[in-house]
């Protein structure tokens, strides 16, 4: 009875110690900037498709009919980036063609007010937190560009007006992207095949 009251205890010990273990690698390895780095979708990955209405009710989707669309992960606490309002401004100035949005995480019906008030008049549409997650954006503001093909172009976290820029100037550079196979069995056995 001895043995197995000890067993059980030394069972349980090994048990906490492998979830303590788990937990603080995952907690390091969701955190800091290297994790940041990896946010966000590659170039050439398909976008997740999405049919909203913005603020005012104005059907938005991605992808877009425009040839190239930027969304924005971001809420109202965008006023923080005065230099990324800046850019984004100076972008949709020189760029009349060019689709822009603001998708935030949850419903906040002070985003498009005070957007427009600090001069950003793009729409405004409420995704969720897993429309995020399929981006794979945890913090903001967080842009990226996306084609009319629904291709990822362009991704980055920004805090500056120059990353802006920098994110629509290799956007807009013409690239072919692989097809990629919508069966995971042929992914599987081309990448095999490498």
């Amino acid at each position: 009875m001895i043995v197995a009251g000890l067993f059980v205890a030394v069972a349980a010990a090994l048990c906490a110690a492998a979830f303590l273990a788990v937990l603080g690698t995952a907690q390091v390895h969701l955190s800091g900037p290297a994790a940041i780095e990896h946010d966000g979708l590659a170039p050439g990955r398909p976008a997740p498709r999405w049919s909203l209405p913005d603020a005012g009710g104005v059907p938005r989707q991605s992808p877009p009919a425009a040839p190239l669309q930027l969304v924005i992960f971001a809420d109202h606490s965008l006023k923080s980036f005065p230099s990324v309002l800046s850019g984004l401004r100076d972008l949709l100035a020189r760029e009349p063609g060019l689709e822009a949005v603001v998708m935030l995480r949850s419903r906040n019906d002070l985003a498009a007010p005070l957007l427009g008030l600090l001069g950003l008049d793009v729409p405004v549409v409420t995704g969720s937190p897993g429309l995020y997650a399929r981006y794979n954006v945890r913090v903001g503001p967080f842009a990226i560009l996306v084609d009319s093909a629904g291709q990822v172009r362009a991704s980055s976290l920004v805090n500056h007006d120059w990353q802006i820029a920098k994110l629509h100037q290799l956007a807009s550079i013409p690239v072919q992207f692989p097809k990629r196979s919508t069966d995971r069995r042929l992914r599987r056995a081309a990448i095999g095949a490498v």
